[in-house]
């Protein structure tokens, strides 16, 4: 299928690794200009070369080294794509924990990160979307949105202040063919995950084998995730098909939620 992007332009937050990577390249893969941003260069700069290669239609990636978290970050990303079509927000998830162990300076940290860095980057760039008719902007959240886990405390919190912001907007930008959606990834084979169950693995006294393990037996898919499948995902919200779907939260978890809403 022919999404319809190519020649659009996007940028792409978080994206040297992960989950932020298998969308960049998803969307380079549509024709779409691709600028990635990451703090960590030497990673970054191997996306960068990957996205050259599979980049369709002449198309001319970016790479911005940068803390996507910070005013500074924000600034240097949006200097690099001023005008975005697509926005894929996304950052690194705040550590997991005990709340007891947690003080103040921490959810700030987290909120700067999982909420209020995408509403700045939507702010800046929801009008430009709006004035030409289209646009197509996709938080990366968690499906701890929907189901929580306790030693995540501060990503559940940040994440869902996000939602609910979203949920809010999303129905007022749609009529001029912008959309705000939110992918909310389950298990999925990325460093956060590893850190994710390793904590959970120490908590309970076992090796991170035995969690993982013990994890995918909770997944009716029976396996683990592939980014590449959560960016296909993303590069079909942000098709021209997709202009009817907005303030959604698409869970892609391999079957792990057991909720019918």
């Amino acid at each position: 299928m022919d999404l319809g992007i190519q020649g659009k332009r996007a940028l792409v937050c978080a994206a040297s690794k992960g989950l932020g990577r298998g969308c960049a390249l998803a969307l380079a893969q549509e024709g779409v200009n691709v600028t990635i941003v990451a703090r960590g260069s030497e990673a970054l700069e191997a996306t960068l070369a990957e996205l050259r290669k599979v980049g369709a239609g002449g198309t001319a990636p970016i790479a911005v080294c940068a803390d996507i978290t910070t005013p500074e970050g924000r600034a240097a990303a949006l200097a690099a794509c001023p005008d975005p079509d697509i926005l894929v927000t996304n950052a690194g998830g705040p550590p997991p924990g005990d709340f007891r162990d947690w003080n103040r300076d921490d959810w700030i940290k987290a909120l700067d990160a999982n909420m209020l860095t995408p509403i700045e980057l939507i702010k800046a760039t929801v009008d430009g979307m709006i004035a030409r008719k289209f646009g197509r902007i996709v938080n990366i959240t968690s499906g701890a949105v929907k189901a929580p886990i306790d030693v995540l405390g501060l990503s559940n919190g940040a994440r869902s202040g996000l939602t609910g912001f979203v949920a809010g907007i999303a129905r007022k930008t749609v009529q001029h063919n912008v959309t705000i959606n939110n992918l909310l990834p389950g298990l999925f084979d990325t460093d956060r995950i590893r850190s994710v169950v390793g904590a959970q693995a120490k908590a309970k006294g076992i090796d991170y084998a035995q969690a993982i393990s013990a994890r995918i037996t909770t997944i009716p898919a029976g396996r683990i995730g592939d980014p590449a499948e959560f960016g296909a995902a993303c590069a079909w919200l942000c098709s021209a098909q997709a202009g009817y779907i907005t303030g959604q939260n698409w869970l892609l978890d391999g079957g792990a939620y057991p909720g019918t809403f």
